[in-house]
């Protein structure tokens, strides 16, 4: 394990994330944390040449529909089911003063 974390630093990471920690978690999570940090070097070692940044392994394509108005100018009938209405709107009981 070549990154040692400091009883200070995981002291800051428990802070940070509202936890309280034993002594034995904290031990704990220095071991993971230095387990995480060698991982991150051993990528940061690998030959990525001529590799395409990614954002999802499979490629993605837009599954939306087209956004395509099939009813829209139907306000009358829509008004028509309304208790009351006034300017082409709904009208309702103020409830803010």
């Amino acid at each position: 394990m070549t990154n040692m974390i400091s009883d200070e630093t995981i002291e800051y990471v428990g802070i940070l994330a509202k936890l309280e920690l034993s002594p034995e978690e904290r031990e704990q999570a220095k071991k993971d944390m230095g387990n995480m940090l060698d991982y991150i070097d051993m990528l940061n070692n690998l030959d990525t040449e001529g590799v395409e940044p990614m954002s999802h392994v499979f490629p993605v394509y837009n599954v939306f529909r087209e956004d395509i108005v099939a009813n829209g100018d139907e306000r009358d009938k829509i008004l028509a089911n309304a208790p009351e209405e006034k300017d082409g709107a709904f009208k309702v009981p103020k409830t803010v003063e």
